[in-house]
């Protein structure tokens, strides 16, 4: 089951590499199904493994041409403050067990992965059901949407903060149905934002957790390796159907975990 889990991680790269989000995704749930690490432990680590990734991808694609530094600082100036103070200060303030519905016991895991997966559903109906918008108008588009921007790097920031999610299945669409930016330049943007966020916010828990500093480093490294192939993957696929496809991905993905959290509480 270990050497499952960890080939199953090189996915986590593939993810970033491919869509430039959903790595987080993939992180915790493989962290608490396959390895057994609390959710809580797993939002963490999630923050490190895709931070670090996220980074190496970022700089692919900046290489390429595939970044807007402008739009990345945008939502950085909100979300990486937000996401910050949420781990350092905000994390440590939630009980284990929340409060209870009938004879269930609501936990803060159980309640993490939920939102976790609620939030991946409702991604992932705006990918799937988007249409194209027409592009080539993306620093006026910019200039107009500043303020929704900030604010969507405050509701990212939290999300990155509360569910160790990178947020990039959350950017993605943002960056593509608010800004009209191509798929291509998106990912890449994604990356970056994700990056700073992940790093920023697991600064934030240096002394909340014991961190197992090889296993994590291994897993970074595996995923690393995967960010690469998923580039070279992302050469090939249409924009189009990468949106459609990452939207499927995170809609399986998001009723996988509420389906697996329901059955626990039985």
């Amino acid at each position: 089951m270990e050497l499952t889990a960890y080939l199953a991680s090189v996915f986590i790269g593939i993810s970033l590499g491919l869509i430039g989000g959903g790595g987080s995704i993939l992180t915790v749930p493989l962290l608490v199904y396959m390895f057994g690490i609390s959710p809580l432990v797993s939002t963490s680590y999630s923050l490190f493994i895709v931070g670090s990734t996220s980074l190496v991808g970022a700089y692919n694609n900046y290489r390429k041409g595939a970044v807007k530094i402008r739009t990345a600082l945008l939502f950085g100036s909100t979300s990486v403050t937000t996401v910050f103070f949420t781990r350092k200060f905000l994390i440590p303030l939630i009980p284990r067990e929340l409060f209870k519905i009938g004879h269930l016991q609501i936990t803060e895991s159980l309640l993490t992965m939920i939102l976790f997966a609620v939030l991946m559903v409702i991604a992932s109906v705006g990918m799937i059901r988007s249409k194209e918008r027409k592009q080539g108008c993306l620093e006026c588009d910019l200039k107009g949407n500043i303020i929704k921007m900030l604010l969507s790097g405050v509701g990212i920031g939290l999300t990155t903060g509360i569910l160790g999610a990178g947020g990039g299945f959350l950017l993605i669409p943002t960056l593509v149905l608010v800004m009209g930016m191509p798929m291509k330049e998106a990912v890449g943007t994604s990356l970056l934002i994700v990056a700073l966020n992940s790093l920023i916010g697991f600064v934030g828990d240096f002394g909340h957790f014991m961190i197992d500093w090889i296993f994590l480093l291994k897993i970074t490294a595996i995923a690393m390796a995967g960010i690469l192939i998923g580039g070279l993957i992302a050469k090939r696929i249409n924009a189009r159907s990468l949106k459609k496809a990452f939207g499927w991905f995170v809609l399986i993905m998001g009723i996988y975990i509420i389906s697996t959290e329901l059955l626990h509480l039985k």
